[in-house]
């Protein structure tokens, strides 16, 4: 682990090298520095800093891509017209990762060897299927490390004969309103820890900064988001397996999340619920599957009634859609829940199986 932690300092060094040799390039010389000159100072940085050299030479050019993709996204929201911040510096204890890209591992006899570090007993959550194709070592908040593999599994299987569908209407008080009129009742994971969160935060603020005590009150604070974490991810996968063991079309809404994070009001709630990682997660598991997950326009979705299609505008206090035209009364969610999947299916170019009440 020693070295573990060494390797990561020594990265973090270089991360921050390498962002300051490029901003500096650019304000004495006004020239832009690409990945490849980075690249090329590496054997120059090693005859004055010993240390790089007991880092395997692919982590250290990985740290290099690290600091071209920030600047890649720095500029390219630049020119979208949006106002991102700067590339930061790596503070002490801020750079938690280093990735070997395509070779300096194996796994073997239960140990995974890494290069210029030696050999580390792991625990395999499952086998490995695929081509390895690169490693990250990761540590957390707690001080627990985790190693992820990508793999290359080759073609996706194929897809399921039957054309089961659902849309998925995610929302607060309930996680999601399937269109059968399922419903996923929302875990409020966050609130159920809030109370001890909030108490170990106090604690950590009056101790002084520096102080062996205040190490201990903020290891206690991570442990607490860590658990949360570990349970919302926990609730998310099962939601995603179970999605897509029983559907091959997953319609969802194509929310702007960060938007409506704006709203005060729900932001606590919205983030609670994490409808990017349920959206994102069960996307991943369809792809694996040879199965679909669909995003469709939002607008009214929650307005339009799904039987005649006529707009009944409603506030989000009204929990119950009924149509004055029609006279169809059903919940608010299930409602939008049924627009969604004819959406999806139409945009997909099954118009004929879109559902009609």
């Amino acid at each position: 682990m020693t070295t573990m932690k060494q390797t990561l300092e020594t990265c973090r060094w270089l991360y921050n090298e390498t962002l300051a040799y490029r901003r500096d390039t650019w304000d004495e010389k006004h020239e832009n520095v690409s990945l490849f000159d980075t690249n090329k100072l590496l054997p120059i940085w090693k005859q004055y800093h010993p240390e790089l050299k007991q880092v395997y030479s692919q982590v250290l050019q990985n740290c290099q891509v690290r600091v071209d993709l920030a600047f890649k996204a720095f500029f390219r929201r630049v020119k979208a017209g949006d106002t991102p911040g700067y590339p930061r510096f790596k503070g002490k204890g801020r750079y938690d990762s280093f990735t070997y890209p395509q070779m300096g591992f194996k796994i073997k006899d239960g140990k995974l060897h890494l290069s210029k570090i030696g050999d580390v007993k792991i625990k395999l959550h499952r086998q490995i299927e695929g081509k390895i194709k690169t490693l990250t070592i990761k540590r957390s908040a707690t001080g627990k490390w985790f190693a992820s593999f990508v793999v290359d599994i080759g073609d996706t299987p194929s897809k399921r004969e039957d054309n089961k569908a659902v849309g998925i209407d995610v929302g607060i008080s309930s996680f999601a309103t399937l269109s059968n009129g399922d419903k996923i009742d929302n875990m409020r994971i966050l609130k159920t820890e809030e109370l001890n969160l909030a108490r170990a935060q106090r604690k950590l603020s009056r101790t002084p900064k520096g102080s062996a005590e205040r190490k201990k009150r903020l290891k206690v604070v991570q442990r607490i988001h860590e658990r949360i974490t570990n349970k919302r991810k926990d609730f998310i996968h099962k939601v995603s397996r179970s999605l897509v063991d029983t559907y091959r079309y997953i319609v969802f809404e194509d929310l702007t999340i960060t938007n409506m994070l704006k709203n005060h009001c729900l932001a606590k709630a919205i983030s609670d619920v994490s409808w990017g990682m349920l959206i994102n997660i069960t996307r991943s598991k369809a792809e694996e599957a040879g199965y679909e997950v669909i995003l469709v326009d939002p607008r009214n979705t929650s307005q339009m009634c799904s039987h005649c299609g006529a707009i009944v505008k409603k506030d989000l206090s009204a929990r119950t859609h009924e149509c004055p035209h029609c006279g169809l009364v059903m919940d608010r969610d299930e409602n939008a829940a049924i627009n969604i999947l004819r959406l999806g299916l139409q945009s997909h170019g099954n118009a004929k199986e879109a559902p009609m009440l």
